[in-house]
């Protein structure tokens, strides 16, 4: 029962008491019996406070797009409806998110593969029970973009210019592998640390990096503002993710809760494909959209009830292994679970 839910039941009562005073001690009697009939018929209005601790989970966020979503679920009362309590937890950066993981402050948070893997290096801290995000014909995830000055206009003109990226994450992985799908040697794909995305972007537009690799919405304000598109994800889609992963503890403990946030994320997903324009004014309220592209730019779809496939699980780990970051490749099973996918799709 969500806080409501409680609010209405000790206020019922209240009334309730307030309602049959001076009545006779029969009558009282009477009232009381079917006070507690009706209370028996609606199970929730009877649960108490520790039973909806059990249905309560935290989740950081990103303030992205990826996460478009969780702010649609929460605002149509989805979460609600479902019957669990949802916290946001706001965090500026990976960093700031992976370290609440770490403490055990949260349950869930919008994140990547190669990050779930860092987390299971030594033993099983977290699964991806979900894909947040991918990329779609004519809607990429990401985009390698070159800045307006530069002349760069395919992925060969890029060879030892340096690009800028987030090391160690899904941005580097998704540059590495679509530059190299192109036709680019490993050795010519150069890379620089940029790790703050508006830094990185700053730097494209000032001229001061050449080519960086950016996340859309933003990747599109880039173009809006004259950088030029050198690849992107969207012939690639099995390369780029965001994923939903949850502690092992909290998959454990409080199962239910998930599969509830899930079907209540799937169902905004669900909303947001069907009338994307009418979450635009949720979207700017909730997620940052440079202003050239606000009016512009074009929600994407977002994927219904999917996980990673071992395809892809295994060529990140292959990615991250040659890095260094990892070594040896991880199982799949260990860091990807389908138990949390409906057994049927009514879509």
């Amino acid at each position: 029962m969500g806080e409501s839910g409680i609010i209405a039941k000790s206020t019922g009562e209240r009334g309730f008491c307030a309602m049959i005073r001076g009545w006779s001690p029969r009558k009282r009697f009477i009232a009381a019996m079917l006070f507690g009939l009706v209370l028996g018929c609606f199970p929730g209005m009877g649960q108490t406070e520790e039973t909806h601790q059990g249905r309560e989970l935290r989740v950081a966020l990103l303030p992205i797009l990826d996460v478009l979503p969780f702010h649609v679920a929460e605002a149509e009362g989805y979460f609600a409806d479902a019957g669990v309590a949802v916290h946001a937890v706001p965090v500026a950066s990976g960093l700031d998110r992976d370290q609440l993981m770490q403490s055990g402050e949260i349950d869930g948070m919008l994140t990547e593969m190669t990050t779930t893997a860092s987390f299971n290096r030594d033993r099983v801290q977290v699964r991806i029970v979900r894909i947040a995000r991918t990329a779609y014909p004519h809607f990429p995830l990401f985009r390698v973009v070159s800045a307006p000055k530069s002349g760069i206009t395919s992925p060969q003109g890029l060879a030892g210019v340096p690009i800028g990226v987030s090391k160690n994450t899904i941005i580097e992985y998704v540059t590495d592998r679509l530059l190299t799908a192109a036709g680019l040697r490993p050795e010519d794909v150069i890379k620089r640390s940029v790790p703050v995305i508006p830094e990185r972007y700053q730097l494209l537009m000032q001229e001061q990096l050449k080519a960086a690799t950016l996340p859309d919405p933003l990747a599109k304000s880039a173009l809006v503002a004259g950088a030029h598109l050198v690849i992107d994800d969207s012939e690639h889609p099995h390369y780029s993710a965001s994923v939903l992963s949850f502690s092992v503890k909290t998959l454990m403990d409080k199962p239910e809760a998930v599969r509830l946030f899930l079907e209540a994320w799937d169902r905004a997903a669900g909303a947001v494909n069907t009338n994307p324009e009418t979450y635009r004014p949720l979207l700017l309220q909730r997620i940052r959209v440079p202003k050239n592209v606000q009016k512009t730019y074009v929600l994407p779809p977002f994927p219904r009830n999917m996980v990673p496939d071992e395809r892809q699980w295994d060529d990140v780990m292959a990615w991250m292994v040659s890095k260094g970051l990892l070594e040896v490749s991880l199982s799949y099973e260990g860091s990807v679970t389908t138990d949390f996918l409906p057994h049927h799709s009514d879509d």
